[in-house]
């Protein structure tokens, strides 16, 4: 499936009364002008945020031109409730909870910039707050909602700053996440594991900057679920080995084991 109308599919998956409301944020807050400061983020996240601002400008002028609202009053916004669709749609839609970060970054900077306020930022840590403390249930529940979950405050993780660290507030819910998806049961779930690996991708190299200790002790449990392989499937198998490589080369891919394992990965 092409790329073409990725993001009009985004948008279009919430109902009418959710895209009003996206909507009415979005004018309110004018998001296509938020400078992105580079200065602030890593150098894999510079690279993300190059298409920052196309892909939120695409998505807006989608609301705009398809979405037959009456001019909203930018006072009206509920960006709290705004916080809590997000978080409902990333816990469905894991395409949606991998871009969320971006919007979401968005907003707080755009709240801050033009009301000095965070209301969109407390309504957005307290619900995952919710989500963390029934993770367990979730995971019970839905084992989508719970990739989709790990997944979405991965990437919030990613984007948020605080004087340009890393939220503190964040690190251990996110290694707790990452920790039950290194337990064996979870990486029976090829899910999981693709989950598990593609999060340490991301954030590992932050995470282990703020917790050096709790990442050896999340590579102890990922290197025993590799040694002790006895529900583990071939492709699992070879995600781990890729991992344990990665974090040993630095948190960098060589060429020679980019190219084996996802050769072998595509193979």
């Amino acid at each position: 499936m092409g790329e073409p109308g990725r993001e009009e599919y985004k948008i279009q998956s919430f109902d009418a009364e959710t895209q009003q409301l996206l909507k009415t944020a979005l004018k309110a807050l004018s998001l296509p002008s938020i400078s992105v400061n580079r200065s602030q983020h890593h150098n894999s996240q510079t690279e993300r945020e190059a298409t920052f601002r196309p892909v939120f400008g695409k998505c807006k002028a989608f609301l705009v031109t398809t979405c037959s609202f009456s001019t909203p009053d930018p006072g009206a916004v509920d960006l709290e409730k705004v916080a809590n669709v997000i978080v409902d749609h990333s816990l469905q839609d894991r395409v949606f909870s991998k871009e969320a970060g971006r919007m979401c970054y968005a907003i707080i900077q755009a709240e801050s910039k033009q009301a000095g306020q965070s209301v969109f930022r407390r309504g957005l840590l307290n619900r995952l707050q919710q989500e963390y403390q029934a993770r367990e249930q979730l995971r019970a529940r839905s084992p989508q909602g719970w990739v989709c979950y790990v997944t979405f405050i991965c990437n919030i993780f990613d984007y948020l700053r605080v004087n340009n660290m890393p939220m503190m507030a964040l690190v251990n819910p996110v290694y707790d996440c990452l920790f039950r998806l290194a337990q064996p049961d979870s990486l029976s779930e090829e899910e999981e594991v693709d989950c598990l690996v593609l999060q340490l991708h991301r954030v590992g190299e932050q995470l282990e900057k703020m917790n050096r200790q709790r990442m050896d002790e999340l590579f102890v449990l990922i290197r025993d679920g590799f040694l002790l392989p006895t529900s583990l499937s071939s492709l699992a198998q070879l995600l781990l080995l890729e991992i344990i490589e990665f974090r040993a080369a630095g948190w960098k891919t060589t060429p020679a084991a980019h190219k084996y394992y996802y050769s072998e990965v595509s193979d």
